[in-house]
């Protein structure tokens, strides 16, 4: 069984997230500490995801998400939905 488009979707929407927690240039100069917690709890999301639906993620994936190579791991998402 294979990862559904809503959870690709749901991936895509983590990582995202993330990203813009960590370009949040105004938050890191102002609290630091809520982008670190922030970027924590978006991070402790994927992981748990990953856990959650590990045998439904295909190899490649799984590989990007295992190694933290989250900019891949969402190349992989939007491809995998787009039919690239």
């Amino acid at each position: 069984m294979e990862l559904s488009d809503a959870h690709l979707q749901q991936l895509i929407e983590m990582l995202e997230r993330r990203l813009a927690v960590i370009a949040d240039a105004e938050m890191r100069e102002n609290d630091p500490e809520g982008q670190l917690a922030q970027l924590q709890e978006v991070s402790e999301a994927i992981m748990a995801f990953h856990e959650d639906h590990r045998g439904q993620i295909p190899i490649r994936l799984n590989h990007f998400l295992e190694n933290c190579s989250f900019d891949k791991a969402l190349a992989w998402c939007q491809d995998s939905l787009t039919g690239s």
